[in-house]
């Protein structure tokens, strides 16, 4: 479900801001002109050869960085379940069963409705309304909303905000233990010449239950031969901020939140996360993040 990419000279018909398209009955595309954005992936997702409960539905991919270049991974070989920008857990507990959404056994999610698409010049708004279901039931409604900005002086900015509440029993949400990942998640598309980034500067090991209110992974991607990355920063409001990471240099930006911890959630409490992905055009450094970083603290969301 790759998108068509024409290059960086856009026709007069391509200028004229933000669409949505259907790519097919399971996918949904962002175009900003004549470039690809992002697809969402609102039905079930399988791939042939990979086990059929791995199928998947409810997240970001392909995730594009500003020249057409491919960003994320869906189906990878070593990780069958991660899936370009997703949401899950490895444990989530109901009354006394344990589900895990991030390897898909037991629950899913699954699509209900749209709440918006709107596309103008000045951005696009897409809000997601999901369930979590157990067997015929659903356990937890969540809501999605994506915020995309136009790209400007080398970079975009993908405002996330995730809300999920509990509907007839309490849940719980642990994360990996020992590693702490659960929550929101960035799986890159191969390349070489990695580079993770945090506030701190380059970072050659791999950091697992690390607190951090941003991190970015730059690499070369082997497929179209260029050099960009993509950044998550973390809202100040966050549950505790700054909340715990794991990143591995063979392409994974994971939050841990709430950690290896557990968190519990009664029935009607919501949940409510913010994030940024902030995709930009070549390497760049700790004091370029850290002042994009700033400059998301004190940004407006775009409407719903």
């Amino acid at each position: 479900m790759v998108l068509a990419w024409r290059g960086p000279t856009l026709l007069a018909a391509d200028a004229a801001g933000f669409r949505f398209a259907a790519v097919n009955d399971k996918s949904l595309g962002l175009w900003e002109g004549a470039a690809p954005v992002l697809v969402y992936n609102h039905g079930v997702i399988t791939k042939p050869g990979v086990p059929a409960d791995r199928a998947r539905s409810s997240y970001v991919h392909p995730l594009y960085g500003l020249d057409g270049e491919v960003l994320t991974d869906d189906f990878p070989k070593d990780h069958y379940h991660h899936r370009g920008l997703f949401w899950s857990w490895p444990h989530v507990k109901i009354g006394d069963q344990h589900y895990d959404l991030w390897m898909l056994k037991g629950i899913r999610h699954e699509f209900e409705r749209w709440l918006a698409k709107d596309a103008t010049a000045q951005g696009a708004t897409l809000g997601v309304e999901n369930g979590w279901f157990v067997g015929p039931e659903k356990v937890v409604q969540e809501r999605v909303w994506l915020w995309v900005r136009p790209a400007e002086a080398g970079a975009r900015a993908i405002d996330v905000e995730c809300e999920w509440v509990p509907i007839k029993q309490a849940i719980t949400l642990t994360g990996a233990e020992g590693k702490s990942y659960g929550g929101l998640t960035l799986r890159f598309a191969p390349g070489t010449n990695t580079a993770i980034t945090i506030p701190s500067g380059l970072t050659s090991k791999d950091l697992p239950m690390t607190n951090l209110p941003w991190a970015d992974l730059t690499r070369l991607w082997d497929k179209e031969n260029k050099t960009s990355g993509a950044a998550i920063f973390v809202h100040p409001s966050h549950p505790d901020f700054p909340p715990q990471w794991l990143t591995r240099h063979y392409g994974v930006l994971c939050l841990g939140w709430p950690g290896v911890k557990p968190a519990t959630f009664q029935p009607g409490e919501k949940i409510q996360c913010r994030y940024r992905v902030w995709i930009h055009r070549g390497a760049v450094k700790a004091d370029q993040l850290a002042r994009a970083f700033e400059t998301y603290k004190t940004a407006v969301p775009l409407k719903r």
